[in-house]
């Protein structure tokens, strides 16, 4: 599939079996202060061999959904802890 969006962020939890959660942050401009903040969000990412440590930091790339909440799987490693 050509347009599968990638994220890359860090490993903050193991959250159960072949499950990581990852946050991701993007610096955008306030509105009116014009100042550059962080925005973080949560995705839970699918690790199939449990190959990932709290502190990792990861890229993920979107898939069907596994489960409710859990539509991303992990592509790479790309700096361990």
């Amino acid at each position: 599939m050509a347009n599968q969006r990638e994220i890359q962020g860090n490993v903050v939890k193991i959250a159960g079996d072949k499950t990581v959660t990852i946050v991701v942050e993007r610096r955008v401009m306030h509105p009116r202060y014009h100042k550059v903040v962080k925005r973080f969000k949560k995705y839970l990412v699918h690790d199939e061999r449990n190959e990932c440590k709290v502190g990792d930091e990861i890229v993920a790339v979107e898939c069907r959904p596994m489960s409710k909440t859990k539509s991303f799987r992990l592509k790479s490693v790309v700096k361990g802890a």
